[in-house]
């Protein structure tokens, strides 16, 4: 509507300045008075210069126009007469698009506002700084965790704290690390991870940081006391016995030694009696010397000498070894590997942790009242560039409970096991920056999943 309007002012205007000029070039060439031509003249160059200006005032008001949007000046307003004039309706759609920008500045600053409180009151610390160092967010759980009130490079950090600076440099998206720290000569252990992000061409990092030291304590308490309470049971479970034998043995011989009387002169009987609690004394110092053996082996696990296996000739080499105690159980063994499936490990270690797992299963199964007893191996590479290897039988599953703790040291569901085996696997994969996990389902069977990192 503006648009037409101010298309019909100047046609008006161009017309207008048309036919004056018509009529000067007609007086022009007649035998009228030099005062007419004179006037019309002026008319003529009057009309052409308030076109001019008519045209240059709207120029230069669009031009103001573009100016404010372009430097974020929405305070201008233009007068609206309500006349209904062309100038009048651009007016009037300046002002309604200088509002509109001005609520939506004010939407984004009331979101920017609101984002920054959360990200302030947050209790995880978060920094984020561009590719220079140069930080852009510091919240105020950063600030406690590191003492720091504020810094304006992460190069800052690296003067009370060169080992977090070079986590934060180093850390690519989805990288985490432990940090551990000397606060007011108190150690604090931080977890670090990090994102890297993008935003209108520059590259930035987020890191996040988070006081982990009391998680850390409560959980090394917690690992303390089970391991004492594994300790105290084991080593009481074998010493009482020892004892208790003992003083029997010895009180026998002490009273036939002070009644005088010669070795000869005990009876069978009793002969038998010695000859049984010293056999079971060695018996239970034997199992008590395996225990402290298993323990210290659990200190010991070399690390993995890494080197490109193929998978299906490992497990065949396995299932040929533990193929006498599968045919014992009557247990199917179905197996699926992917062909010139490759992983960089250490294939002495990663052995033993497929023969404790296979194992387990065989055991389970060989428990379990069922006719059709399988057990099935499965091989794949994993999107990452990784890769998986899965153990599952069809027994009679883990107790929820159970299965929290099977990986806990000397931790067992066996009559006769040690509680070692898990444990060890567990150490080992982790050694092999990957990770074994379990998952059971009552009546239906065990999963063990063991992942390999690229």
């Amino acid at each position: 509507m503006v648009y037409k309007s101010f298309r019909f002012q100047l046609i008006g205007r161009m017309i207008l300045l048309l036919l004056t000029m018509f009529l000067f070039t007609s007086l022009y060439y007649s035998d009228s008075y030099f005062f007419t031509k004179f006037l019309v003249f002026s008319l003529t160059i009057f009309q052409a210069w308030y076109l001019y200006q008519f045209l240059e005032k709207s120029n230069r008001e669009i031009v103001h126009f573009l100016e404010s949007i372009h430097y974020d000046d929405f305070t201008n307003t233009y007068p609206e007469k309500k006349s209904g004039s062309s100038r009048d309706l651009l007016y009037h759609e300046f002002n309604e698009i200088l509002r509109k920008f001005r609520e939506i500045r004010a939407d984004k600053e009331a979101q920017h506002q609101y984002l920054r409180t959360i990200v302030q009151h947050i209790g995880i610390g978060i920094v984020t700084f561009d590719v220079a160092g140069e930080v852009q967010i510091m919240n105020n759980a950063a600030k406690k965790l590191l003492g720091i009130k504020m810094i304006k490079n992460i190069k800052q950090i690296g003067r009370e704290y060169p080992n977090l600076q070079t986590s934060f440099t180093e850390l690519k998206t989805g990288g985490r690390d432990l940090i551990k720290i000397t606060k007011n000569d108190d150690e604090v252990q931080l977890a670090v991870y990090a994102i890297e992000l993008s935003l209108l061409g520059k590259a930035f990092k987020l890191v996040s940081i988070q006081n982990i030291q009391s998680e850390l304590e409560e959980k090394e308490m917690e690992a303390w006391q089970n391991l004492i309470r594994v300790l105290t049971h084991e080593i009481m479970n074998s010493v009482t016995p020892i004892s208790s034998l003992a003083a029997t043995v010895e009180t026998e011989l002490d009273e036939f030694l002070k009644n005088g009387k010669n070795i000869n002169e005990i009876p069978d009987d009793t002969i038998e009696d010695f000859y049984l609690s010293v056999k079971t004394i060695h018996n239970r110092s034997e199992s008590l010397i395996k225990f402290v053996s298993d323990f210290r082996n659990m200190t010991r696990i070399k690390l993995p000498t890494l080197a490109p296996i193929e998978v299906e000739d490992m497990i065949k080499h396995v299932l040929m070894l533990l193929r006498p105690d599968t045919d014992r159980s009557n247990i199917t063994v179905n197996c699926s590997v992917k062909p010139d499936l490759t992983v960089n490990i250490d294939r002495e270690q990663i052995e033993q942790v497929i023969i404790n797992v296979v194992k387990n299963a065989i055991q389970a199964l060989a428990a379990a009242e069922k006719e059709n007893k399988s057990l099935t191996i499965t091989a794949m590479p994993t999107d990452g560039g990784g890769a998986f290897i899965s153990v599952a039988d069809n027994g009679t599953g883990i107790e929820e409970e159970a299965l929290k703790k099977i990986f806990i040291p000397f931790f067992t569901t066996k009559k006769n096991g040690s509680g070692i085996g898990l444990s060890l696997s567990k150490q080992i994969m982790r050694k092999h920056g990957g990770n074994i996990t379990a998952k059971s389902q009552i009546g239906e069977g065990t999963e063990f999943l063991l992942k390999f990192a690229s």
